[in-house]
C-alpha cells in the first residue's frame, strides 16, 4: 500500500523541481565554465549535491556520463548542479581539480538564491569524476570544505594503480603531463593521489564500485576507505557484484541498479 504514496511523490518532485541551465560559475584564464542546477519547489534549504562528470580528465561534459544520477536526486528532493570543468591535456592538473574548488565556493555563496543549505552539501562525481571530488574531499580549505562525498569507481591511489599496469596511461599521462614511471614521474602521481592527503576531520565517504571494473581496480574504493576509517573518519563502500566501469553500462542490468536507493538512503542519513 505504500508504493503509491511513494510513486506519487517522486513524480511530484520531479514535476516541481526548476531547472536553470548553462550558468556561469568561473572564468579560469577568460575560459567560461558552466552548470546547471535543479531546485526542488518550496521553501528549502535544502541539501545539496555538487555533480562531477567523468571522461578520463579529457572528455565529457556536465550532461554525459553521470545522466542516471540526475533524476534520482530529482526525485529524493535533493537541489543539484552538475558541473564543466577544464579539460586535459589542454588544461593539465590542477585545473579540473581547481574548477571543483570554484564550483563549490559558487554555490556556498549563491546558496540563498539556489535554496542550498550551505551545512549540507555533498560532492558526487564518477570515474575521473570521482577521483576529482575524492581530491577535493580530502584536501578541503574553510570555503571548499563539503558535508560529504560520493565516489563512483575513482582511481585514489595512482602510484599503486600505474605500477601495477607497468606504465602510465594516455589519459594520465596528458592529465598531469608524465609518461615514465620514473621518480618526476612518481611525485606527480603521489601529488594527485587522494590517498596522499588522507587525516583525520575529512567528511565522511561513500564508494560505489563494481567488481568488474578493468578501467579502475576495484581494490582502489576499499584501499582508500581502509585509510579513511584508520585516520578516525566515517566511510563506506557499496560494491555492485560484476558490474563493469560506467554507470551508463550499469542501467542495462536490474541487479545493478541497488546503488540508487542505496546513494539516497546515505545521502540523507549524512546530510539529515
Amino acid at each position: 500500500m505504500r508504493l503509491l504514496p511513494l510513486f506519487l511523490l517522486a513524480f511530484v518532485a520531479a514535476w516541481c523541481a526548476e531547472e536553470r541551465n548553462d550558468i556561469e560559475f568561473a572564468r579560469p584564464g577568460g575560459e567560461p565554465l558552466t552548470l546547471d542546477a535543479s531546485i526542488p519547489d518550496g521553501k528549502g534549504p535544502f541539501a545539496t549535491v555538487i555533480v562531477v562528470h567523468g571522461g578520463g580528465w579529457e572528455n565529457g561534459t556536465k550532461r554525459s556520463y553521470d545522466k542516471p544520477l540526475l533524476p534520482v536526486l530529482t526525485e529524493a528532493g535533493f537541489a543539484w548542479f552538475t558541473i564543466n570543468y577544464r579539460l586535459a591535456p589542454k588544461h593539465p592538473y590542477p585545473a579540473a581539480l581547481e574548477d571543483v574548488e570554484a564550483a563549490i565556493r559558487w554555490v556556498k555563496a549563491h546558496a540563498k538564491e539556489y535554496k542550498v543549505d550551505p551545512r549540507r552539501i555533498a560532492l558526487m562525481g564518477e570515474s575521473a569524476g570521482g577521483h576529482l571530488v575524492a581530491l577535493a574531499g580530502v584536501r578541503p580549505t574553510r570555503d571548499t570544505r563539503v558535508a560529504a562525498v560520493v565516489d563512483f569507481y575513482g582511481p585514489h591511489d595512482l602510484v599503486k594503480r600505474e605500477t601495477e599496469r607497468g606504465e602510465v596511461g594516455k589519459n594520465l599521462r596528458q592529465f598531469l603531463g608524465i609518461d615514465k614511471l620514473d621518480a618526476a614521474g612518481i611525485d606527480k602521481l603521489r601529488e594527485a593521489s587522494p590517498a596522499t592527503y588522507v587525516k583525520k576531520g575529512l567528511p565522511p565517504f561513500l564508494f560505489i564500485h563494481g567488481t568488474k571494473d578493468a578501467a579502475v581496480p576495484y581494490d582502489q574504493s576499499p584501499l582508500l576507505c581502509d585509510m579513511l576509517k584508520a585516520a578516525g573518519n566515517r566511510c563506506e563502500v557499496f560494491t555492485v557484484e560484476g558490474a563493469p566501469h560506467g554507470i551508463g553500462a550499469w542501467e542495462k542490468n536490474p541487479a545493478w541498479q541497488a546503488y540508487k536507493p542505496k546513494m539516497v538512503e546515505w545521502l540523507r542519513q549524512t546530510l539529515r
